[in-house]
């Protein structure tokens, strides 16, 4: 499987709980925090939730 670098570039302030959720699991909180993951199906289901507050590369 591929990795990807997964970057938070919006706030989570203001998001429904479940999102909030869902960028701790990803291991993610602050703006500008990049965290590398195998690009399993689980992981690109969370990272489809919160696209619009990631970014997405792939490694």
């Amino acid at each position: 499987m591929a990795s990807v670098e997964i970057t938070q570039i919006q706030s989570i302030i203001d998001r429904p709980e479940r999102q909030k959720r869902t960028m701790k699991a990803l291991g993610l909180g602050k703006i500008n925090k990049t965290v590398t993951k195998e690009l399993t199906p689980q992981i690109a289901g969370m990272v489809n939730r919160v696209q619009h507050l990631v970014s997405i590369k792939e490694v």
